[in-house]
């Protein structure tokens, strides 16, 4: 570093101003991008237009540096010139004061600051590597947009598909009547119920009540798809769907449904205060609200990819603390061990062995190393994009995973900025008081919930770490609310397929099948494709085929519905082979079931093979639960 800083011009500019090289193309597009960050408070010129004016300064100089006179006549060079220049920010001014004050900060800044100005044309090519032609700060008003349109599609098929299905889940005559729930968990529970179950139905848990918080949902979706108060929509839109998921106990238990709600949540702080946003009239995009919603994306993604190999299971081809290429067996299972698989999962079951395994080890590196791209300059950052679209398309074509795998897209959304698809926005200077409330709420939700995000990411690299007390008592207090959530699909890949066959009997001797919509039954029935609809008591049998009656208490509550003849529930289900009569005994059957090979199907025209295993639930009678 030079004491060059301690020269003084006789005709000092009115406000700052910094003189670059104009003939080095690397100078000129980072120049853009300090034009727009001190946003009017410096002025820029060529030191080939400025050179006559300012005698004092060598030519040579201007040639080896920018140089930013000050309007007291002080001269700043090279990386002492960028950080004073950025002191009209109030975010960059740690800068120039690590400058000043830190030790070593300067001679490290010159250091690197020396070796860029002696290697231009290799840094211009590392920066149309990593952002192209516009290294401009970026903007995000297209993704911002379009990002709130998709979430509340999302919003909508999510209160539309449980809308169906509500009054045999949860209504009074269904599996499981959230209007007992409530009163039975607040008998056990006293005053703390209404804190760790927080639902409207305390208020009301009728049918109508139900129907309402669907309704209410999907008008607040449509409000917000149109760009209307979207502000309040997503409030509405939060409320309701979490009164929904706690009203749903088991049966909206899943990844995405908590998914849902943390980005639904996080998007309040997100999107304009504005009663109805015009395009070229909204208030600038939060970079905090933005940063959170990008961190939820790195977390669902590394957590879903390195839970993984932290599990144990040797299918994700980690055997003996080391990766081995022949242990990438877990879609060898997965395609029809998946709860809902599709006809496509069917074909790609059939693929070569060496697919499989590159199919694994690409999932692989998508969820645990792409993430880590969502944080770098454009290019990068949209090359993470697309894998993880990518990755989630292929998930979908291949399996029912419901809104899952659009959640995820939708997000990937917010790595786009406007340069990225040719829109240009002016930066917006005036931070109104609405970009400020979104600001202030979303650092106050940084505040609360980064320790435990950290902390969640960082076990499932050390699953068996104990939560420090603090923590866990802050993550106890707003885990209710599922603001902020753990993710972890397939953690240990299911590697067996048992079905459930519920059967009815009049006399107990003839016995009748009921058919479900979805999930697998007659062997003959191609996978079927519901998604983005969930039904939610298809996945239910799944789980429940993984443990006992006993284990799944909402089964028992299946059984005595079926037993009564409920049409709710009835209405779930694809046959009722007692349409006129409920049936006087009901029992299960175990069945292992498996695709059929290609050759088999093409001799029996049967998807599924399957063979009896045994008794799940002994037959029982409506006088047994009386």
């Amino acid at each position: 570093m030079t004491n060059e800083s301690h020269i003084r011009v006789a005709n000092p500019p009115p406000k700052s101003l910094m003189i670059w090289d104009g003939e080095c193309h690397f100078c000129k597009r980072w120049i853009e991008r300090w034009r727009e960050i001190t946003a009017g408070a410096v002025d820029y010129v060529t030191y080939q237009e400025a050179a006559e004016r300012y005698p004092e300064i060598p030519v040579e100089q201007f040639k080896r540096a920018v140089a930013l006179i000050e309007p007291d006549g002080k001269i700043f060079f090279a990386a002492e010139a960028v950080y004073r220049s950025l002191r009209c920010r109030s975010s960059r001014k740690w800068l120039s004061r690590s400058y000043d004050r830190v030790p070593g900060f300067a001679a490290i800044s010159e250091l690197g600051y020396k070796f860029i100005a002696h290697h231009r044309k290799l840094g211009s090519t590392v920066t149309r590597l990593l952002w192209g032609t516009d290294v401009r700060p970026p903007t995000y008003f297209w993704s911002r947009r379009w990002f709130l349109r998709t979430l509340g599609v999302i919003y909508l098929i999510a209160f539309v598909s449980l809308w169906v299905q509500v009054d045999g889940l949860i209504g009074s005559n269904g599996i499981s009547p959230v209007n007992q729930f409530l009163p039975a968990v607040h008998e056990q529970l006293g005053g703390r119920a209404y804190s760790l179950l927080p639902t409207l139905c305390w208020f009301n848990s009728s049918n109508a009540f139900l129907h309402f918080l669907c309704g209410g949902g999907a008008v607040s979706s449509l409000l917000l798809i149109a760009g209307f108060v979207p502000v309040l929509s997503l409030i509405a839109l939060f409320v309701f769907y979490l009164s929904l998921t706690i009203a749903g106990q088991t049966f909206l238990s899943f990844q995405w449904d908590i998914l849902l709600l943390e980005t639904g949540f996080l998007a309040i702080f997100l999107a304009p205060w504005q009663i109805w946003p015009k395009r070229g009239r909204e208030p600038p995009v939060s970079r905090t609200a933005l940063f959170l919603l990008k961190l939820l994306l790195f977390k669902l993604m590394v957590m879903s990819g390195v839970v993984k190999l932290t599990s144990g299971d040797d299918s994700w081809g980690w055997l003996n603390h080391s990766f081995h290429w022949s242990a990438l067996t877990a879609l060898d299972y997965h395609y029809w061990s998946q709860p809902l698989p599709t006809v496509f999962g069917w074909w790609a079951d059939k693929s070569p062995e060496w697919f499989k395994h590159f199919s694994v080890a690409f999932c692989l590196a998508v969820e645990i190393i792409a993430p880590f791209f969502i944080w770098s300059p454009r290019r990068p950052r949209l090359i993470a994009a697309g894998l993880i679209v990518f990755l989630q398309i292929a998930i979908a074509v291949t399996g029912n995973y419901c809104f899952f795998n659009l959640m995820t897209i939708v997000l990937c959304l917010l790595l786009i900025d406007d340069a990225a698809i040719g829109r240009k926005y002016a930066t917006v200077i005036n931070r109104c008081y609405s970009y400020r409330l979104s600001t202030y709420g979303a650092i106050a939700v940084i505040v609360v919930t980064l320790p435990i995000n950290a902390w969640l990411i960082f076990t499932v690299f050390k699953p068996d770490a104990p939560w420090p007390r603090p923590l866990a008592a802050a993550y106890r207090r707003v885990e209710a609310f599922r603001i902020v959530n753990g993710y972890g699909l397939f953690r240990v890949m299911t590697k067996d397929r048992a079905e459930i066959v519920i059967e009815g009997s009049a006399d107990g001797i003839d016995w009748l099948p009921y058919e479900f919509k979805w999930k697998p039954g007659d062997v003959k029935r191609a996978p079927g494709w519901c998604a983005p609809h969930q039904p939610r008591l298809d996945w239910q049998m799944w789980f429940a085929a993984l443990g006992t009656p006993q284990q799944n208490p909402w089964f028992g509550g299946l059984t005595i519905r079926l037993l009564q003849g409920s049409a709710d529930v009835n209405r779930l289900l694809a046959h009722n082979p007692f349409p006129d009569k409920p049936p006087r005994y009901i029992r299960a059957r175990f069945y292992r079931y498996r695709f059929t090979t290609t050759e088999e199907h093409r001799r029996s025209g049967a998807w599924w093979k399957r063979q009896e295993l045994g008794e799940y639930l002994p037959t029982v009678s409506l006088d047994q639960f009386r």
